[in-house]
């Protein structure tokens, strides 16, 4: 929760107007729980990664719609053959940054969109709990008492 959530959370109430965000997400977000209910924030036990990208994406969706001169989109890079992802993973680690760099730099119409989730520079349906208003809600007022910072 802290690298996944917390610290885009942080980036993005304390950095003075970027013009575009672009949170890292994952296809794992869709087996996340919109429950915030028992989250450990600060990381001391293990939480759920899938809930981690869930709420990223969900974060990037509420300042798309809370900041309309702001492009804010969340990405997913694929499986990844690194750290991580291991040397098994079956997706092209080129293809995982591009999206990204697209979405930061072009200034291509579909690049000029906020408030997508993305995955090789098409956008895709998000887990139904990202667009949810009132989740996203909830999630920045709960992000906001654990940081002691407000969007």
């Amino acid at each position: 929760m802290p690298v996944n959530i917390i610290a885009p959370y942080l980036l993005t109430a304390l950095l003075p107007g970027p013009r575009r965000l672009v949170y890292l997400s994952s296809s794992s977000h869709f087996g996340g729980h919109s429950s915030l209910a028992g989250i450990d924030w600060r990381g001391e036990r293990a939480g759920s990664y899938s809930d981690s990208k869930l709420f990223v994406t969900a974060l990037a969706a509420a300042v798309a719609r809370l900041r309309p001169g702001m492009l804010s989109n969340a990405v997913d890079p694929g499986w990844v053959p690194t750290k991580m992802g291991g040397p098994g993973a079956p997706e092209d680690l080129e293809l995982g940054h591009r999206t990204q760099e697209w979405l930061a730099t072009s200034e291509e119409p579909q690049a000029l969109t906020t408030g997508g989730y993305w995955y090789h520079r098409q956008r895709r349906q998000p887990h139904r709990a990202v667009h949810d208003e009132a989740f996203q809600d909830r999630l920045l007022q709960t992000l906001a008492e654990e940081t002691g910072t407000a969007l």
